[in-house]
C-alpha cells in the first residue's frame, strides 16, 4: 500500500527537489500548503508564477530584475568603476544587507565546475569580459566567489582574463573561510574581507 496519495507524492517530490530541502522539510512543507485554505494556495501559486514570469536577468549585471537595466545598475549615485563578481543572486542581497559596498555588480550564475559538466561558457563570463571590454569607466573588478576550490579556479581564471586589459583585479581577503559560503558570512567578516581584499 502506498504510504501518500499520488497527488501528495508528487507534491513532496516536486518540494524536495528545490535546493537545501530534505526529505522530511520537504513533507512537512506539503502537509503545511495541504492545510492552507483555498485561497492561501491560489495566493501561493499566483506569487510562484508571477515571479517567474515577470523576473527578467539586468542585461548589464545579469542579476534577477523586474526591469532592465536593474536599480542597482541605473543608480547615478552608486561607483560605476568598480564591479563586484558573484555567484548568485542571493550574494548581491548579502553584500547590499552590509550597506559597506557602492560598486556595480556582475552575477555569475554559477561558477567553473568540470566535475559537474560546467564549464566557463555555462556561466555568464562571457557578458562579464563583453561589458569589460565595452567600458572604459571600469577600473577594478572585485572577484568574490566563494572560497573554495570551484570558487578559486573561477576567480583565477577571470583574473588571466580580465588583467591584460589594464583594470585592477582584486580577490576577497581571507578573512573569509576557506570552504565557506558568502551567503552565510557574518557581516563584520564579510566588511573585513571586502576591506582587505588583494590584487590576484
Amino acid at each position: 500500500m502506498a504510504r501518500y496519495s499520488p497527488s501528495v507524492q508528487n507534491l513532496i517530490t516536486k518540494l524536495g527537489s528545490l535546493p537545501g530541502i530534505g526529505g522530511k522539510s520537504a513533507q512537512r512543507l506539503a502537509f503545511h500548503i495541504l492545510s492552507l485554505s483555498k485561497k492561501d494556495v491560489d495566493d501561493l501559486t499566483s506569487a510562484i508564477v508571477t515571479a517567474h514570469d515577470q523576473t527578467v536577468k539586468c542585461s548589464c549585471c545579469q542579476n534577477f530584475t523586474d526591469s532592465d537595466p536593474c536599480p542597482i545598475c541605473s543608480d547615478s549615485n552608486r561607483d560605476h568603476s568598480i564591479v563586484c563578481v558573484v555567484e548568485s543572486p542571493r550574494d548581491v542581497a548579502v553584500f547590499e544587507r552590509m550597506h559597506e559596498y557602492r560598486g556595480l555588480y556582475h552575477v555569475l550564475h554559477g561558477i567553473y565546475t568540470p566535475l559537474a559538466g560546467k564549464s566557463m561558457n555555462d556561466i555568464t563570463l562571457p557578458q562579464l569580459i563583453s561589458r569589460l571590454s565595452s567600458s572604459s569607466e571600469i577600473k577594478e573588478v572585485i572577484v568574490a566567489t566563494n572560497q573554495t576550490a570551484e570558487g578559486n579556479a573561477t576567480a583565477l581564471y577571470i583574473s588571466r582574463l580580465v588583467s591584460p586589459s589594464g583594470i585592477k583585479v582584486t580577490r576577497l581577503a581571507s578573512g573569509l573561510p576557506m570552504g565557506s559560503d558568502i551567503e552565510y558570512s557574518d557581516d563584520l567578516t564579510l566588511a573585513n574581507a571586502l576591506k582587505g581584499r588583494i590584487t590576484i
